[in-house]
């Protein structure tokens, strides 16, 4: 044996040490350093990806201007903090151009820079946009100021910035700039987390963690998403846990979650910074069935490195799968980006970075100011040197690739759905209404086989009465059992987490979606139902309609059917919430029975863009309006059941087990000769006082509202929820004195129906006294003494079951 076969192969660096374009990117540029492993990983991908001399030569000029817009990235994300004037020469800046109160979440952003960088220049390299969603959304500075450095701007930035130091001043002092127009909105199209106006922004990310519930379930196949994620959103929403259980390349694009480990949130160190850090959650994550991938979170070209190999070990297990080798789950792998919070200017690391890194206000602090000029000093790259890298990066024509801002997922519009008929039900037949919908929704995913399904399900599917929808679609597992309604490729996220199940269904803006859960329990998807009806409003208000299909939660076993399990359950706060949203995103109905609630779910599915609560009965209940009624109802919002003529009283029912007391009530009162007219009403949002323009194109005009409601002093309104909140929805019905309200009054307990509307005075007979109070009635017309006993609290309840 010679001695030279004791020698190792040379690593891949050690065979590009003589290149003068590697060693020219290894240096690094500004605050931007590659340690010994990213050089290593960068020489292994071009060695795989780029082993000619000239494409590795285009690779390694790309790399370089990444460091150089990364530094210029974190330079304008520092000014964005604390400047008022942009010099691009890189001159200090007088005290007078400081701002007099700074403002940035400036530690996150800095560190978003490198990431976003990455992903950039990943596309860059493989002339592939990919689809990118951040759930740090108070990191926007690093996007939007990345965005105007390589000019991927939307309509609303374009036309007022630019790259030069009148448009970066402009850019600084929007940022934060809390002024109003004379319409209330704001003036500045920057926000301090991602807005409508964010070049392909997805979401607002301000409520931190639904990103990491949502991601996974974001891409269609051959569409590829990088999704960053934080530490202390991991922290904050547990779920995310669960996303390598519900990947399928058979409907999903590849996914490559980055979390960007700064170790700090805004007080104290991250909970997982003080279990371990890095190492702890590197174990983590491989119990729950990932792949974890350390890398440089101060690096952009460590970024590259990532993501391609994500996608390429993701790849091979698909190769693996589909050849019989491998199984699901696969193991996903993510991306840990170390890095400490703030990096790359002054004060990193400290609590301080979270916000205002400096300590103090350059505008009056003499050492605060030195250190912004120490820290933006070493990040300034000159302007003509900028500019080349981004040309260099900027290769989309070359490519034949769509810009950053219109990646795949930035404004999904699939095709509207095709609505099949729903069923006809008799008069009077007893049929659950969720077992209706269960139906018109079967019929819907028959109907639209080329719209991916996602049914949100956060626990007991059957006692909802979904039972065909499981049957079609099936819980979606990683080990079925056999004899269950259980697929590897099933479309039913089920989890006993509410907000993993919703964020299912919200994040499958490409198809069809459906959620259901017990009311009660449904609140707890209220955080991430709010903020993608904020996002598509302000998307709207901008001229950018969301296409998405609107996602109907079903609200059941629900507070007036759900007695036996303790007041717990008997909860209306999600639709109580829902109905103080903007009507035109966030619609609440209350359907009264199969047919109305059939049609109003089908309706929905003919509408985008919205997310709609729908309270819904399970149990049998009596069917009680035509097909045209139904109609009717869903068109108005409003339906007259019985019109009296010259009615003395009006009854209003809002629920389907109210209008069962009312019509009892009217019963009574038609038996003694009072003229009385009963209404449904089933979107009570539709009726109120509209609060902008955008709003009123939902509601009925008062005009509309006054033919379909004559007018009557004497209304007695019984509502699913608590009256107040109805009171104030429906304001235009109320007549002041002669107007009464009930409703769910906070009492409940092990009940049956009668006794959770016994216990809250809202019985047809509570109708009755209150009707003969506003119309100046005499109750013992109407009750006998064994009633009027049980309705003062004297006698037997039973009374008047």
């Amino acid at each position: 044996m010679s001695p030279t076969d004791d020698k190792p192969s040379p690593s891949p660096s050690e065979r590009l040490a003589g290149d003068p374009e590697f060693s020219a990117w290894a240096e690094g540029q500004g605050v931007i350093r590659h340690d010994a492993t990213t050089r290593e990983r960068i020489a292994d991908l071009l060695q795989r990806h780029a082993p000619e001399p000239q494409r590795r030569r285009e690779w390694l000029q790309r790399l370089r201007a990444a460091d150089q817009l990364a530094n210029m990235g974190m330079w304008l994300v520092a000014h964005m903090t604390y400047a008022r004037r942009v010099r691009l020469d890189g001159a200090p800046l007088g005290a007078e151009d400081f701002k007099p109160s700074p403002e940035g979440h400036t530690g996150g952003a800095l560190n978003m820079v490198p990431a976003y960088v990455g992903y950039l220049v990943a596309n860059s390299l493989t002339g592939m946009t990919r689809s990118w969603t951040m759930g740090q959304g108070h990191c926007v500075a690093a996007v939007d100021a990345l965005n105007l450095l390589v000019d991927n701007m939307g309509p609303g930035h374009a036309e007022r910035y630019g790259l030069d130091d009148t448009g970066l001043t402009r850019l600084v002092n929007d940022f934060y700039h809390c002024g109003v127009d004379a319409s209330g909105r704001p003036q500045s199209p920057l926000g301090s987390h991602v807005n409508a106006h964010t070049a392909g922004g997805t979401g607002e990310g301000g409520y931190l963690g639904f990103a990491g519930l949502q991601y996974v379930h974001m891409p269609l196949p051959g569409q590829h998403l990088v999704a960053f994620l934080s530490d202390g959103a991991f922290e904050e929403q547990r779920g995310s846990d669960w996303a390598a259980r519900w990947w399928r390349a058979e409907d999903s694009g590849p996914v490559v979650p980055v979390m960007i480990a700064n170790g700090r949130r805004i007080d104290q160190r991250t909970t997982m910074s003080q279990s371990g850090g890095t190492r702890w959650f590197e174990e983590h994550l491989t119990l729950n069935g990932f792949t974890p991938l350390t890398l440089d979170g101060r690096d952009p070209a460590a970024f590259v490195w990532g993501i391609l190999t994500a996608e390429a070990r993701l790849d091979e297990q698909v190769e693996a799968l589909t050849a019989g080798r491998d199984r699901y789950p696969l193991r996903l792998p993510y991306l840990i980006a170390d890095t400490i919070k703030g990096f790359g200017f002054p004060g990193a690391g400290t609590n301080a970075a979270h916000n205002l890194p400096l300590g103090g206000n350059p505008a009056h602090d003499e050492d605060a100011r030195a250190g912004f000029h120490e820290g933006a000093a070493a990040l300034h790259v000159p302007l003509e040197t900028l500019q080349t890298a981004i040309e260099r990066l900027n290769n989309h024509a070359e490519s034949g690739r769509v810009r950053e801002r219109d990646h795949p997922l930035a404004a999904p519009r699939p095709t509207r759905p095709q609505l099949p008929p729903t069923a006809a039900y008799p008069l009077g037949e007893a049929v659950s209404p969720m077992a209706a919908i269960d139906d018109a929704f079967c019929a819907l995913v028959a109907a639209n086989p080329g719209l991916r399904v996602r049914v949100g399900n956060p626990d007991e599917m059957r006692s909802n009465r979904l039972n065909h929808t499981l049957d079609r679609l099936l819980h979606r597992v990683t080990d079925p059992e056999p004899g269950t309604a259980e697929a590897l490729n099933g479309s039913v996220i089920t989890a006993l987490n509410e907000e993993a199940v919703v964020s299912a269904a919200l994040a499958n803006k490409q198809g069809l979606n459906l959620v259901a859960s017990y009311e009660a329990f449904a609140v707890k998807m209220l955080g991430a139902m709010r903020q993608e009806i904020l996002f598509a409003r302000h998307q709207q208000e901008v001229g950018r309609e969301p296409g998405w299909l609107t996602v109907p939660v079903l609200a059941s076993s629900h507070t007036w059917e759900n007695g036996k399990n303790e007041q717990s359950h008997q909860d209306p706060t999600l639709c109580e919430a829902w109905m103080g949203e903007m009507d035109d995103v966030a619609p609440t109905l209350f359907p009264v029975d199969a047919p109305s609630a059939a049609l109003a779910l089908l309706g929905l599915y003919g509408s985008r863009g919205r997310v709609a609560v729908m309270v819904v009965p399970k149990n049998p209940l009596p069917v009680v309006l035509t097909a045209d009624q139904a109609a009717r109802l869903g068109e108005d919002g409003i339906l007259c059941l019985h019109e009296a003529p010259a009615a003395r009283v009006q009854l209003f029912a809002i629920g389907a087990y109210q209008l069962i007391e009312m019509r009892r009530a009217l019963g009574r009162l038609s038996d003694a000769g009072v003229a009385t007219s009963l209404f449904v009403i089933q979107e009570p949002g539709k009726l109120r006082e509209a609060r902008d323009e955008q709003e009123a194109q939902a509601t009925l005009s008062q005009c509309r509202l006054s033919t379909l409601v004559p007018e009557v002093s004497a209304r007695v309104f019984l509502g699913h929820c608590r009256p107040e909140a109805l009171c104030g929805v429906l304001r235009p019905l109320d007549s002041g004195a002669g107007s009464r309200f009930l409703g769910y009054r906070n009492r409940g307990g092990t009940l049956d129906t009668f006794g959770m509307l016994y216990a809250n005075r809202a019985t047809w007979a509570h109708v009755l006294e209150e009707a003969c109070e506003a119309a100046g009635l005499d109750l013992e017309t109407l009750l006998d003494e064994a009633e009027r006993l049980a309705l003062a609290g004297e006698g037997d309840p039973e009374a008047l079951r």
